[in-house]
């Protein structure tokens, strides 16, 4: 398998860099951006659900395939794909990425105020807007 890096856009608590290493990963690259056209829905775990007028914040990663399937083949992520988005990079620029979402999103009223607790955490420390850490249920 290819060492080449893909550009992947993580929304969760894999934003976090140091988490991502921790992981077994190495990433490289960072980049803060969003997707339009899609909002965080947060569960057990975080998922982004295609919805018109929303905007999720989150990093962007270069990783190479096989740090991806390590990464997402841990218990309790099997259920994520990959699929493609395209990110706007905050400095300027956009460009098109993976990004690991869940085959079902989260039921509403499924939640995990622990969770949330840690990404408002990991966006705060990232910079990202006050008001999208904020609205972080």
């Amino acid at each position: 398998m290819s060492d080449r890096r893909i550009d992947s856009f993580f929304y969760g608590l894999f934003m976090d860099g140091d988490l991502l290493r921790e992981s077994g990963a190495t990433p490289a690259d960072p980049r803060r951006g969003y997707v339009d056209g899609y909002a965080l829905r947060i569960g057990q775990r975080a998922s982004l659900v295609p919805s018109l007028g929303e905007r999720a914040y989150g990093m962007v990663f270069a990783l190479t395939h096989r740090e991806l399937e390590r990464l997402y083949s841990a218990p309790g992520l099997e259920q994520y794909r990959p699929e493609a988005v395209l990110v706007r990079v905050l400095e300027g620029g956009e460009l098109p990425a993976l990004c690991y979402n869940l085959r079902e999103p989260p039921q509403r009223g499924e939640a995990n105020p622990e969770y949330s607790t840690r990404l408002r955490a990991v966006l705060s420390k990232l910079g990202f807007p006050s008001e999208y850490v904020a609205c972080v249920q």
